[in-house]
């Protein structure tokens, strides 16, 4: 938790964007996993934890936009709370903390909220994702379950985003402590991986350096000698000679900030030269990401730099024939980096997402494409700084989107599709970075950059 003035400040930002009506701020509840008393890793909601800071499960606040009168509502424990959790603070006294001086029992909420609607007060909320927020607002608004995410308050969407877009010093000191932890994550795994061990257990090894200093992995950690499955979860593979393992972890620390980076490593701690050509060709498109990202740049003219990248070193293999910017124009890469070239990062390693892509990661001249690749692009914004986002280009050989192309005829007379046959089974490369947008350029977050190059990654594997 950051200094009560952090969040004051916030609140007062948010109500110079949102004046007039209620806003309403929902925290999460706990979930329960098997059964009612075993519960998953409580987690709370990002935007609450911005303006509020309080990390404890079944919480609401409620802003008079008019009035600036905040309440924050809750409800103190009892003595079989006690028994089991020990004593608590009061919710007052949390409220307190950050600069609220009203608090009431959660159960108020519903009254409190009735009492607006009947006086034909707007109620702002977000978009909620957690089915027990969803049933709640339900139960309070009255709105069918179905039509919640089209009634979330597009006026309290926009304010918010505009706020958490651009972090704060406070934050970027959190960023980069969940940065340099998820360099010993992923240096860890690097110095760890061995030939005949199960995927499964390198990704136990990376998660316990992440619990020993954060909170829980930000996401779902990917490591796979499959790489060309961009999120391949499964890990029972052996790890084989001559194959190419694809991680892709982060961490999520105390204060619920993230870390998100890729590496891939040769599993035997040597590169082939048929991988190290391909390997240097992505090294590139993220070196010029790095240095191509500053202010008043738009990421999505970033994301065409790295295709260029990307395409000319595939025509140098032979891999693709034709004018460099005609085949970017029509979406050759997309066939080997069917992703965008990153996405904001900051309480959320994908940052604000669950308030709208097109909200967080597009201006409003900005319009997301149609076409494969570029159309998956999740911040295609004009930089700014303070932003926080993930430099992640890749070239992926996916046998079945391949044939795909080559059977429709799809931009056939740019690919030679029958010498991509020989990279069946190759797998695929994806290098991450999370940058910071300075005045002058971008920089690396964390105290300094994990091996990326050929040389670095191979002189830190198999090595005591």
């Amino acid at each position: 938790m950051f200094d009560k003035q952090v969040y004051i400040s916030r609140r007062k930002r948010l109500l110079e964007q949102v004046k007039d009506g209620v806003i309403l701020l929902l925290g999460n509840s706990e979930a329960s996993c098997n059964y009612a008393d075993n519960q998953y890793q409580f987690r709370q909601d990002s935007s609450f934890l911005y303006f509020f800071g309080l990390d404890k499960p079944d919480m609401a606040a409620v802003i008079d936009a008019n009035t600036g009168e905040e309440t924050i509502f809750g409800d103190d424990v009892d003595i079989d709370d006690i028994i089991w959790m020990g004593p608590q603070p009061l919710i007052a006294d949390q409220a307190a903390e950050v600069g609220v001086e009203k608090s009431a029992p959660l159960e108020r909420l519903a009254e409190v909220l009735s009492q607006a609607q009947k006086q034909g007060r707007k109620i702002h909320y977000l978009p909620p994702h957690r089915n027990h927020n969803k049933i709640l607002l339900h139960r309070m608004l009255g709105i069918a379950i179905h039509d919640l995410k089209a009634g979330a308050s597009e006026e309290l969407i926009k304010a918010v985003v505009a706020l958490r877009l651009i972090k704060e010093p406070c934050e970027i000191e959190e960023i980069d402590k969940a940065c340099n932890l998820g360099y010993a994550m992923h240096l860890t795994a690097m110095k760890m991986m061995r030939l005949g061990m199960v995927e499964q257990e390198l990704v136990g090894v990376m998660e316990g350096v992440c619990k020993s200093g954060g909170v829980m992995t930000s996401f779902p950690t990917i490591l796979s000698q499959r790489g060309e499955t961009l999120h391949n979860h499964m890990h029972d593979a052996i790890l084989t000679e001559g194959n190419l393992c694809v991680i892709d972890a982060g961490v999520e620390i105390a204060s619920h900030y993230c870390s998100d980076n890729t590496r891939t490593l040769p599993t035997g701690g040597k590169f082939t030269q048929k991988q190290k050509d391909i390997y240097n060709i992505v090294l590139a498109a993220n070196d010029y990401a790095r240095d191509a990202a500053r202010p008043g740049v738009t990421y999505r003219d970033v994301h065409l730099g790295a295709a260029k990248i990307i395409v000319q070193g595939l025509k140098n293999l032979g891999l693709v024939k034709g004018d460099v910017d005609e085949m970017v124009a029509a979406g050759v890469q997309g066939l080997f980096m069917p992703h965008g070239l990153g996405h904001n990062m900051g309480l959320d390693v994908h940052d604000m997402e669950d308030l709208g892509e097109n909200y967080v990661g597009y201006d409003p001249d900005q319009t997301r494409a149609k076409q494969l690749g570029l159309g998956s692009l999740r911040m295609a914004r004009r930089l700014r700084p303070g932003h926080v986002i993930t430099d992640e280009p890749g070239i992926y050989f996916i046998p079945a989107l391949i044939e795909k192309w080559k059977g429709e005829g799809h931009n056939a007379e740019f690919i030679n599709f029958d010498k991509l046959e020989s990279y069946y089974g190759f797998g695929g490369i994806r290098l991450e970075d999370d940058l910071l947008i300075t005045e002058k350029g971008a920089r690396i977050l964390g105290a300094k950059r994990l091996p990326i190059t050929v040389e670095e990654i191979e002189n830190t594997m198999y090595t005591d």
